[in-house]
């Protein structure tokens, strides 16, 4: 069994159940099967974090980017993307895309003129995007048509919206991608968009260290724990394990053909 977690930060977990040690946490995920792993940048400044593992091990890659909740640090415009893109390692742009669960609704223009620098730096480099979406879905949707972003692809991770939305977004030639949300008692609408998102267009992630899949919701998340997310996708769509990883791996390699060869 082949899996990959297409959305962790490897710079962020918490390592004290490994003493300290990333080694530990990547030999534990790959015990459940876990043989590829993309470590998401969020902001500039802890860029060389993220991709210092993806140079040490081939089964990691990178991307390159700056979360929308990120306002603090460096904001980089399209040709410095570009050039940080220009990197073995970087097999994505971002993550980037809206979120306005924190930001006032009158103060959003911010984010959306980052959103389309990363999507203009996407369709120069080829490399598809990473899109965070958080009660944003019309303006995310409406910029991603603007800017053709269709023409490079991506995903829309850590997916929780409705069926609509999903359509919509699978309408533009994105890749669908479930957390941890999806074994949640609560997620009656997302598990539906499980149950219906095509075969060829699902990935499974974790974005660990947040948003731990049951039963360790609640506690820091790990790569290792994206086998949970996809034995909940597997249940609900009354297929085996076996044949969810087999999938979600080929997806993500096909979305994603920098970081290996798509017939693994």
């Amino acid at each position: 069994m082949f899996l990959v977690d297409s959305h962790c930060h490897l710079d962020r977990l918490d390592l004290k159940p490994f003493d300290n040690q990333l080694d530990g946490a990547l030999a534990y995920a790959r015990e459940q099967g876990v043989d590829h792993m993309l470590c998401v940048c969020i902001n500039l400044e802890h860029l060389e974090d993220v991709l210092e593992p993806a140079r040490k091990y081939d089964f990691i890659s990178a991307s390159v980017g700056v979360h929308p909740n990120e306002r603090e640090g460096r904001d980089p415009d399209v040709d410095e993307l570009v050039r940080l893109a220009d990197n073995e390692n970087v097999v994505a742009i971002g993550e980037t895309g809206l979120d306005y669960f924190r930001t006032k609704k009158d103060d959003t223009d911010w984010q959306q003129a980052r959103f389309r620098n990363h999507i203009q730096a996407a369709r120069i480099t080829g490399k598809p995007l990473i899109v965070h979406m958080r009660e944003a879905s019309e303006d995310t949707l409406r910029i991603l048509e603007e800017e053709r972003a269709g023409d490079v692809g991506g995903v829309m991770h850590c997916f929780v919206e409705d069926r609509e939305t999903a359509r919509r977004a699978l309408d533009l030639g994105f890749y669908i991608s479930f957390s941890g949300i999806v074994t949640f008692n609560s997620a009656q609408e997302l598990k539906e968009v499980a149950r219906e998102v095509p075969e060829d267009r699902m990935l499974v992630e974790t974005d660990s260290p947040y948003l731990a899949p049951m039963p360790y919701r609640g506690k820091s998340n790990q790569p290792a724990y994206v086998r949970e997310v996809a034995e909940c996708i597997a249940a609900l769509r009354n297929d085996s394990l076996e044949n969810i990883a087999q999938l979600t791996s080929r997806n993500f390699f096909d979305l994603f053909p920098l970081a290996g060869n798509s017939s693994t």
